[in-house]
């Protein structure tokens, strides 16, 4: 394995983030390419490594150059070769300017400036298109996650060759909210399991590492926000891709918050909901039709009984409306089935 030497110096690596799949500029100004077309990018100087750090950073000046000096460490003595992606989200304060002074004491860091606010989904989509590594790891910046285990998801991904995720499942709630958090969360996971039919530890943890090329027909599903993280989640389940879980230990986050409870909640939600329909709409969508139409018969049943000539309007309507809605799922699996992802 390629030990901690093998990087070139540190740059900056430039992107444009407009469209959703993004035409990718590597190296500045070098020619472009689609993200999921594959590996590398044309005269990216970057070298292949084994694994690529995406590590998104908005507002964290004050703690950011402390998450690397962490993650490097770890890496330098873990044998593997990589590179970490700092993708500076349009910070208000001076964290590009920390991290850009830094680069030089950080070899393996390639500063990634975009030109405006994409949120922490367009930055994970994005580093994730434009790494060198085999192996994928995204992680916060904010002191939270135990980043110098690192090292440990990436080894169990090559001990474990039929799993493509590895995600840290956290044992403590140690975030702000946590009254509305900690309910939040269970309610959204029990939802997301029942969904997916999957026992799912943690569905929203931001340290996990997983298998680029199994990631990249996923990535242009990512939606800009938190949920980016669920989403990648779902999608590999839905899939049949082995995820597995690692218990890790969370930390209170350096800085302030950018997660809205009620906002946030409601985004996790619709991404469930969202993510569940593009892959299996028969699981949302059947039920729904099943009930109203079982309603709707015994309503009419009732109906008939009381006055045999008077069938009720809104039984009609309601055996209608689940005949709808079961057309349109099986309209809709098939759809998905003819779909080539």
């Amino acid at each position: 394995m390629p030990g901690s030497g093998s990087g070139s110096a540190g740059g900056i690596v430039s992107v444009d983030p407009r469209t959703p799949q993004s035409t990718l500029v590597a190296g500045g100004g070098a020619p472009r390419a689609k993200a999921d077309e594959g590996d590398s990018f044309i005269h990216d100087p970057r070298p292949k490594v084994k694994v690529s750090i995406v590590l998104p950073c908005y507002n964290e000046q004050d703690h950011v150059l402390a998450e690397v000096q962490r993650i490097t460490e770890s890496m330098d003595t873990s044998g593997f070769s990589y590179e970490i992606l700092a993708i500076d989200d349009k910070s208000t304060d001076n964290t590009l300017q920390v991290l850009t002074d830094a680069k030089p004491q950080y070899p393996h860091m390639y500063v990634v400036p975009f030109p405006r606010n994409g949120g922490s989904g367009t930055a994970r989509r994005i580093g994730s298109a434009i790494a060198r590594g085999d192996i994928v790891v995204w992680t916060d910046a904010d002191m939270s996650y135990p980043n110098e285990r690192i090292p440990e998801f990436v080894t169990y991904l090559d001990e474990n060759p039929a799993c493509d995720q590895v995600v840290g499942a956290r044992t403590t709630e140690e975030g702000t909210h946590k009254l509305l958090r900690v309910p939040a969360k269970l309610v959204i996971r029990k939802f997301a399991e029942s969904l997916s039919s999957t026992k799912i530890p943690d569905l929203n943890s931001g340290l996990r590492a997983f298998r680029r090329d199994v990631s990249l027909p996923y990535l242009r599903l990512l939606p800009p926000g938190f949920s980016c993280v669920t989403t990648l989640t779902l999608s590999f389940l839905s899939n049949q891709h082995q995820v597995d879980y690692l218990p890790i230990k969370y930390s209170s986050r350096a800085g302030s918050s950018k997660f809205h409870p009620l906002r946030d909640a409601y985004r996790y939600i619709m991404q469930v909901l969202r993510m569940t329909m593009y892959f299996n709409p028969m699981k949302v969508l059947m039920p729904l039709a099943l009930t109203l139409l079982a309603f709707g018969v015994v309503k009419s049943g009732y109906d008939v009984i009381s006055d045999p000539f008077a069938l009720s309007m809104n039984a009609i309507l309601i055996v209608l409306s689940g005949l709808i809605i079961g057309s349109m799922a099986l309209l809709a699996d098939l759809i998905v089935r003819s779909r080539n992802d």
